[in-house]
């Protein structure tokens, strides 16, 4: 595993993923934790979550770039790309599955979906319906005979095993003050696909360790994913810096900002005339 930059008292970062334009939500994100890092004379990174081969493009890596130094901000060099780093996430899940915390599911969306509506009243998370463990107890060398015959199949986390190994753990926002950690609202997340070899909740906790973090800060919306990655920490071993989840913004309609927004674009808002102080402004700064 590679190794982790010198400590510093505060050390914060901006992960966005290059699949469009940035709006002012993201302006927010940025200059909170680039502010937060300047307050305490530490060091503000950059990170490019591009794993969604799919979707990320050259262009809007570019473009993130461009619209960052437009607002003023500057970073420590050099960025750290997800797509770069496969091998880290890669031996983190070998250490999860030394662990025995992992499992190959076989189950297609469809036959998800069909196993939660006949299951009636489902429990549900913050992503929706909890995965209902159709896969979790089936037998190993049906999992390895499966497996060879090349059917896709995501990793999961046997939720139930990873807790008994690490017991309670906490976490501290910010706001919040002391967190319990409660990653059961999430079930057995996946953490890996056959076109995806990691999943967001691996890569950003990983990458946060390995980069020196030490305060998370990010949108309110990813509260609760906490849960996981604090599960994730005690599993690999890894540093648990403290989190500040912000407030986020919305459009007219009250909904939250995302890149389908493109009159709230800091490249639109840019093209109208807006300047840099502008733009911070409209986003609380």
């Amino acid at each position: 595993m590679p190794k982790k930059p010198p400590p510093a008292d505060r050390i914060t970062r901006f992960a966005p993923s290059p699949t469009g334009y940035l709006h002012l939500g993201h302006a927010l994100a940025a200059l909170f934790a680039a502010r937060a890092a300047k307050q305490a004379a530490g060091r503000f990174l950059l990170r490019m979550e591009d794993i969604d081969a799919a979707r990320c493009r050259p262009a809007f890596e570019k473009a993130v770039y461009e619209d960052l130094r437009w607002l003023g901000l500057e970073w420590e060099t050099p960025v750290r790309r997800q797509s770069e780093h496969m091998d880290d996430y890669a031996g983190a899940l070998d250490k999860l599955a030394a662990l025995e915390v992992l499992y190959p599911c076989f189950c297609t969306r469809k036959e998800i979906r069909a196993e939660i509506a006949a299951a009636g009243n489902a429990p549900h998370g913050p992503d929706g319906p909890l995965y209902p463990g159709t896969c979790r107890e089936i037998e190993p060398p049906t999992r390895k005979e499966r497996m060879k015959t090349g059917l896709p199949y995501a990793l999961r986390l046997d939720l139930a095993k990873a807790t008994a190994l690490t017991g309670g753990l906490n976490w501290t926002d910010v706001e919040a003050g002391t967190v319990a950690g409660r990653p059961q609202v999430f079930g057995d997340v996946v953490l890996a696909r056959k076109d995806a070899p990691t999943s967001y909740h691996l890569a950003v906790t990983l990458d946060d360790h390995l980069q020196g973090v030490t305060l998370v800060s990010r949108g309110e919306d990813l509260f609760a994913a906490t849960h996981i990655h604090r599960l994730l920490q005690a599993l690999l071993d890894l540093d648990t810096p403290a989190y500040h989840h912000h407030r986020l913004l919305a459009n007219e309609a009250g909904r939250r900002l995302c890149k389908r927004d493109k009159a709230l674009s800091l490249r639109a808002l840019r093209a109208a005339g807006k300047t840099p102080e502008e733009v911070r402004r409209m986003a609380g700064f």
